[in-house]
């Protein structure tokens, strides 16, 4: 295979993807290379979000709160039910069936907007040429030539030494969306979203989950007061979180995993039947260019790119969780768009300020912006607005009342610098804000801004209200 295109992209996550169909769109001879196989070997596109991310974890909290809600809340709203129990094969099934059913739509949306689709590892050389192996043998399958390269190869999960990955006692993420049944002792290394989220999933189930996360803090990217109120809402759970516990190493048998760690200077052991490692992601560079390609790498592997996502060759760019920034597949699209555009019109622009971020817990965490602690760190005064969702009237009827809306404001033009949401459908109701702040708006223009009622929104409309303690349906407070 000897061909030339205008673009090639390196990797078809959701940054590369996204990068190759906007290419397409726009008139441009596109190709995606990826290297990701299914179980079968065959081409499955999509990335780790699509494949072992995102989407499946997503399936599987949407099906355990289900079956939590059925055990512990169906009462409440006077549905009586017997004998509930979880077929935990016909759970993993259905998220499979999510997972190939998006990344085959992935394939036809390239192939709509006639991007040429490959399935090979493919490294980046000298004056943009690409040489192709093939991803089982290591064979070559020849070399291609673009105009224009983006390189969005993604990331792995970080392992750590001591406690490496036995693909069976001591997994990464993608292991523990796998397990063919519920552990009954859990131990998780990481309190951030990816710890979390899983710690429900398995926790919801009936799993005991212990997760030992080394910060004294809880989600520090996380404003105080929301991170505060979620740590009390997913400890009443039952998901018990040891703050301050770094984990020395993991000793892993054919019964169990022994975990030796330290908390506040005193040494401790805990034995679980699994253990999931989830402390971080890195770039996924390995191989992906040559020595005399030009490309700079970081210490750590990241790309080094501009603010455009250039790259130090010309022509070159690097988007998504290779390159610097917040690890998120809507990040990474995004760039990935911006870049094609860039390619094709000389204009592509991603602002960085109003990316939002979420947690798919219950109740979710959400949020964009800055903290409280963050804008006072900056030497900005601001004002803040709260409201709890326990004195919503959809939240009291959805029985789903935990959780409060926070608006940051600026104390001298009232402009919004961040909301936070921890509660019922966050991670939609963010969205709202993120718009809000793209246009710059203030809290008093949210404020004015008329919402349905009853909607969970009213609690991003009060907490807007309550910045200028006007807020109607609670007492406002300095």
């Amino acid at each position: 295979m000897n061909k030339s295109y205008d673009v090639a992209v390196i990797g078809a996550g959701p940054a590369g993807y996204v990068a190759a169909i906007r290419c397409g769109q726009l008139g441009l001879k596109t190709v995606c290379i990826d290297r990701w196989s299914a179980q079968d070997s065959s081409p499955a596109l999509g990335g780790t979000c699509l494949n072992v991310g995102c989407i499946p974890s997503k399936a599987l909290l949407d099906s355990t709160e289900r079956y939590h809600n059925v055990v512990h809340s169906s009462g409440d709203h006077g549905i009586l039910v017997d004998s509930v129990s979880m077929d935990i094969g016909v759970m993993m099934r259905r998220k499979e069936k999510i997972v190939d059913s998006l990344t085959t739509g992935v394939a036809g949306l390239l192939k709509a907007n006639n991007v040429e689709s490959i399935h090979a590892h493919a490294q980046l050389g000298a004056n943009r040429t690409i040489q192709l192996q093939d991803v089982n043998t290591g064979d070559s399958k020849g070399e291609i030539q673009a105009k224009h390269v983006i390189l969005a190869s993604g990331s792995v999960p970080i392992e750590l030494s001591g406690m490496e990955f036995d693909g069976n006692r001591i997994v990464d993420s993608e292991g523990a969306l796998e397990f063919a049944d519920v552990p009954g002792k859990l131990g998780i290394v990481g309190a951030g979203v990816i710890g979390l989220e899983l710690g429900s999933v398995w926790c919801r189930l009936g799993a005991k989950v212990t997760i030992l996360e080394a910060l004294d803090d809880f989600l520090p990217v996380v404003d105080h007061e929301i991170a505060r109120e979620a740590a009390r809402q997913f400890r009443k759970q039952g998901l018990d979180i040891k703050l301050g516990a770094s984990v020395e190493n993991a000793n892993a048998s054919s019964r169990n995993v022994q975990i030796n760690y330290l908390q506040y200077g005193k040494k401790h052991q805990l034995t679980v039947d699994r253990l999931i490692i989830c402390v971080g992601r890195r770039p996924f560079t390995d191989n992906l260019v040559t020595e005399d390609s030009g490309i700079k790498l970081d210490e750590r592997g990241f790309i080094e790119v501009d603010e455009h996502c250039q790259t130090s060759v010309e022509n070159v760019y690097a988007v998504g969780d290779c390159v610097r920034g917040l690890m998120l597949a809507h990040k990474g699209s995004e760039e990935g768009v911006a870049v094609a555009e860039r390619i094709a019109t000389g204009y592509g622009y991603v602002n960085y300020e109003t990316i939002p971020s979420a947690i798919y817990t219950s109740p979710e965490i959400a949020w964009v912006g800055l903290t409280e602690i963050a804008v006072k760190a900056s030497g900005q005064s601001c004002n803040c607005g709260t409201f709890p969702f326990a004195a919503t009237g959809r939240a009291k009827a959805m029985n789903d009342t935990a959780g409060l809306v926070k608006v940051i404001a600026d104390s001298q033009d009232d402009r919004i610098l961040g909301v936070h949401i921890f509660g019922p459908h966050a991670s939609e109701l963010i969205a709202e804000a993120v718009v809000a702040m793209e246009y710059h708006a203030s809290a008093e223009d949210l404020a004015r801004t008329v919402h349905a009622h009853p909607t969970l929104s009213e609690a991003v409309h009060e907490a807007a209200l309550a910045v200028d303690l006007r807020a109607i349906h609670r007492v406002n407070r300095k």
